[in-house]
């Protein structure tokens, strides 16, 4: 595998066309692969060709789908280990988490390789002697796959695999920030034996390729997964042509905790549900909503969690142990983050942690936890995406619920209680399109995938993934 280099791959061929980029460790800042900076001329090309692909993939017969579907669901878990080393280098991974980031893009394609024989019709009963009504689904036609540099590989994998399965033909983009592995998962369908121009993949400036992409007469759906202003602004580029959008946007998940939760199990929930990927994640614990009577020795405890949590680069030299948290993506991340902490601290919140120490070099943060803070604080208002939180108080169900429902964004909820009937009912009554209770890593392959509210449109994963590539035909028969 060349991952080295984050190429173009049009009409089955890879181009180093335009010029190239930096790609840059966040853990020294070293530099460790460059991407190709293509133009809209590069991805009309790349459209072009998914174009000219389609009609004879889309004919093809859904076992023979679902074979290549599993042909590079293997080739991906043998190369898992070269793939998450570079993936844990460019995005500032810990490696462990770049390790289950690749097996869990191996489950998507897995699973869609099953779907893609699941794509079933109807017959509905005659009104009429002879006549005969049938519904069936078609592949909508050319798909294309937006993807973020937080789970490059993951998230580009839980598109192609739903849309390939579906029998869409596709262009991809990813992220100029950690585009290496996930230009790797397109060699890995490459190298499985998708035909040439069924996959594509182009990079470059982000608005110039999206907008000659969405202007293109074979594109029929798109699917973007990043924050809602950009998703916004996708959605409005949609509607000129009638494109079908799937939007997977920025999310504030509250996590909630009852006086009757299990408070070491939630402690514990919220250091992997806050911290997860350094905190860079749509669906991470946003906002500690934590019932009075606890809230205290839930803050306390979680913030000695926080402060002795090992910070270091994500692949560490000479053997030395993988630290508990790596970087973030850059050091623009790092003063956006800050800014937060620094906003709720000016409104009257008190710092919980007590570190401030990181090393020297990289896109450091430590993590950081605060207490009191204010309902109109940027840290409980704002997305953080990144290592520091906020506890805010309840006294009532009826206060949590109003609370985590104050916000714009509903893509994933967190519930902690040892209550039965509370895991049962509060979610229902959260506006949010994914709830863990008691449970701090809820995404599997098998289950939807998206938001409520401005958190997006659409579902990804699970048989609902297959659908939002598939139109419906009705044909009206009389023999």
């Amino acid at each position: 595998m060349n991952l080295k280099s984050a190429r173009h791959l049009v009409n089955g061929s890879w181009h180093t066309a335009g010029t190239a980029r930096d790609v840059t460790d966040p853990g020294n800042g070293s530099t460790v692969g460059e991407v190709a900076w293509g133009s809209a001329g590069d991805a009309t090309k790349a459209a072009d060709a998914a174009a000219e692909a389609f009609d004879g993939w889309s004919r093809t017969t859904a076992r023979h789908r679902a074979d290549l579907l599993r042909a590079a669901a293997d080739l991906l878990a043998e190369r898992r280990d070269e793939l998450a080393h570079t993936l844990a280098l460019e995005a500032g991974k810990r490696l462990p988490e770049a390790q289950g980031e690749v097996d869990f893009s191996v489950e998507y394609f897995r699973w869609f390789a099953e779907e893609a024989r699941r794509a079933t019709g109807t017959i509905s009963p005659p009104e009429l002697q002879g006549r005969r009504h049938l519904s069936s689904r078609k592949p909508i036609g050319v798909a294309l796959s937006l993807t973020p540099w937080n789970f490059p590989v993951s998230i580009q994998a839980r598109k192609l695999a739903a849309m390939l399965a579906a029998g869409c033909t596709v262009v991809g983009r990813v992220s100029e920030k950690a585009p290496l592995a996930a230009t790797g998962l397109f060699e890995v369908l490459h190298d499985a034996g998708f035909p040439a121009g069924v996959v594509n993949l182009v990079h470059g400036p982000s608005r110039e390729i999206t907008g000659a992409l969405m202007s293109h007469p074979a594109v029929r759906a798109v699917s973007f997964t990043g924050s809602t202003g950009v998703g916004r602004q996708i959605m409005a580029s949609a509607s000129e042509r009638v494109v079908r959008p799937l939007l997977e946007l920025g999310g504030n998940a509250p996590f909630i905790v009852f006086e009757d939760a299990d408070l070491d199990a939630a402690v514990e929930g919220a250091v992997l549900g806050r911290l997860r990927n350094t905190g860079q994640s749509c669906v991470a614990a946003n906002r500690f909503l934590v019932q009075d009577s606890i809230a205290e020795e839930f803050a306390q405890k979680l913030g000695a969690r926080f402060d002795a949590m090992s910070i270091g680069h994500g692949v560490p030299d000479g053997g030395a142990p993988v630290p508990d948290l790596g970087p973030v993506i850059d050091a623009d991340r790092v003063s956006a983050v800050q800014a937060l902490v620094d906003d709720a601290l000016e409104r009257g919140a008190r710092r919980v942690t007590e570190r401030t120490s990181v090393p020297g070099e990289g896109a450091f943060m430590a993590p950081t936890l605060l207490a009191d803070v204010p309902d109109d604080a940027l840290l409980v208002t704002e997305e953080v995406f990144g290592p520091a939180a906020g506890v805010v108080t309840f006294s009532s169900e009826e206060e949590a619920v109003r609370k985590a429902n104050t916000t714009e964004m509903g893509l994933a909820a967190y519930v902690w209680s040892s209550n039965p009937k509370r895991g049962w009912e509060i979610p229902e009554r959260l506006e949010a399109g994914i709830v863990g209770v008691n449970d701090p890593l809820p995404s599997v392959a098998f289950a939807p995938m998206g938001g409520a509210k401005q958190s997006g449109l659409g579902r990804e994963g699970s048989s609902l993934g297959l659908e939002e590539f598939e139109e419906v035909q009705y044909v009206a028969w009389r023999p």
